[in-house]
């Protein structure tokens, strides 16, 4: 089996390439950087490099394979980042379905469903309608909840404030899950290719409120009783930013 997997050796993708490998079968990463790639092509995968902007590339890159793994990586550098989101998807699907692949498993996000007003997740929605109208493929969603990874971007508010926070959490519970819980998800569809037609998979691991998790993770840095601080939107904004609102 021909597998090609997006998000070159992210949290992700490179786990699941590892599974994939590692149950015999052939692997190609698509990444921008062939240094970052360097780790996988030692374990037996094969390196597309390029940028999945590139339409051409991408239908290049998908070419032979019995099922992908697409996601849309982050990009922290465009101004419109929907239209980014919605240039990759297009560029997948477009690549599907030249190449007249019949399996796809795609990261989209919890929030989905909702279309709009969920953030950055409303590209993802997007790339799941835009997926639907395709007769033919089939296409499992992976529907993950807010990564634990992600919670290493509050040491710098550690370091400098002594605290943690966001503008959720609290004594609200989060959704928890860790990336390699998503890894298993993917291979596990991927290496049974069960799924038919149109289907989403949630993945979950762990449900803490924003003051449990400041309590856990201040103490196991030796740095009992850090808070979470919940911030207005606008504050969330202008400390993304660097400029008041």
């Amino acid at each position: 089996m021909k597998y090609v997997i997006t998000g070159g050796a992210g949290h992700i993708s490179s786990p699941l390439t590892e599974k994939l490998l590692n149950a015999g079968h052939d692997v190609t990463v698509i990444g921008r950087h062939a240094e970052k790639l360097q780790s996988l092509v030692n374990k037996g995968a094969k390196a597309a490099i390029g940028s999945i902007e590139d339409a051409a590339f991408v239908i290049d890159a998908f070419a032979g394979a019995d099922a992908v793994y697409a996601m849309i990586p982050p990009n922290f550098v465009t101004d419109n980042f929907r239209h980014y989101q919605n240039t990759v998807a297009k560029n997948y699907i477009d690549a599907i379905v030249t190449n007249g692949i019949k399996n796809v498993v795609a990261l989209s996000s919890i929030g989905a469903h909702m279309g709009n007003g969920a953030g950055p997740v409303d590209g993802l929605a997007d790339f799941e309608d835009l997926l639907k109208k395709h007769d033919g493929i089939n296409v499992k969603f992976l529907r993950p909840s807010y990564f634990m990874y992600n919670l290493f971007g509050m040491i710098p508010l550690i370091k400098n404030m002594n605290i943690m926070g966001s503008n959720f959490g609290g004594e609200e519970k989060l959704i928890l899950v860790h990336t390699s819980d998503i890894a298993d998800a993917a291979a596990e569809e991927l290496l049974e290719l069960g799924f038919k037609g149109f289907s989403v998979r949630y993945i979950a691991g762990d449900e803490k409120t924003g003051t449990e998790i400041a309590t856990t993770l201040s103490n196991a840095i030796g740095k009992p009783g850090i808070p979470w601080v919940v911030f207005s939107d606008e504050q969330s904004l202008q400390g993304m930013t660097g400029r008041p609102q």
